[in-house]
């Protein structure tokens, strides 16, 4: 399906519009950081839902509402302040092809990151700021990831764009906590990070209804992909074209496009 480009550009203003907007909250696993109010609670219990968004919605909220009841809905002061014995209580956890040992030592990374190096923005923004690229950040925040001891397996569930890795659940992350256009539904309270910078989280939904919309030619979901899309995205909105996100995702998702 192609259209011309102001055609195409209203049509997802008006899509991005209709859903971009509060009552997506509840229906979506960003309503598990919604539930605080404290920056390092909201980026903790945020970066934690986004790595375990993948499969079923209901699933995934319900899961990441059970890792913070596990933090006695405290994020922050659990990761300042818990021992190996309390991390003990994630034994059991399992989403998907997440479990205990991945969860304890993500964990175990959050309580080196905030303990040890100021914080996930700390470490993001810091490698940002060298030349406002994205990609690059997300690579260094991995690397002090996983720069303590760790099993081979938990790896996989912190992407690599490096390796082409599109990064969906990173890129959600950083819509989330970078992003602020009034609407209440994304945060916007890493303020240095610019929102023209970031990258389109690229999924089945999103993707398949790129490809009919003709926005996006590339058949895999990789950082190739992404990097397609977002360029497209910027022709619609240089500042913002992330916003588009919602656009992308609802016709996928709620409307089967």
């Amino acid at each position: 399906m192609l259209a011309k480009h102001s055609d195409l550009k209203n049509f997802l203003d008006l899509k991005a519009e209709q859903y971009n907007k509060p009552s997506f909250i509840n229906t979506d696993p960003i309503c598990i950081p919604h539930k605080f109010r404290a920056k390092e609670d909201i980026e903790i219990s945020a970066f934690m839902s986004a790595t375990i968004a993948w499969g079923q919605r209901k699933t995934i909220i319900q899961n990441a509402n059970k890792i913070v009841l596990l933090m006695d809905d405290k994020p922050y002061d659990f990761i300042m302040h818990a021992s190996a014995k309390d991390l003990k209580s994630f034994s059991n956890f399992v989403h998907r092809t997440f479990n205990g040992d991945d969860i304890i030592f993500f964990l175990t990374s959050l309580m080196n990151i905030y303990r040890n190096h100021g914080g996930l923005y700390q470490i993001f923004e810091a490698e940002y700021k060298k030349n406002q690229s994205i990609p690059d950040a997300l690579s260094a925040l991995r690397n002090t990831f996983f720069e303590i001891p760790h099993l081979s397996r938990s790896t996989k569930h912190f992407s690599d764009v490096s390796k082409n890795s599109s990064a969906k659940r990173l890129n959600m992350f950083l819509r989330w906590l970078v992003r602020n256009d009034k609407t209440g539904v994304d945060f916007g309270i890493w303020n240095n990070i610019s929102p023209s910078d970031l990258y389109i989280p690229l999924d089945v939904h999103s993707g398949n209804v790129a490809r009919k919309l003709g926005l996006l030619k590339r058949t895999q979901n990789d950082w190739k992909a992404v990097n397609e899309l977002t360029l497209k995205l910027r022709e619609f909105d240089s500042h913002d074209p992330i916003k588009y996100d919602f656009a992308l995702f609802g016709l996928g998702a709620f409307e089967n496009f």
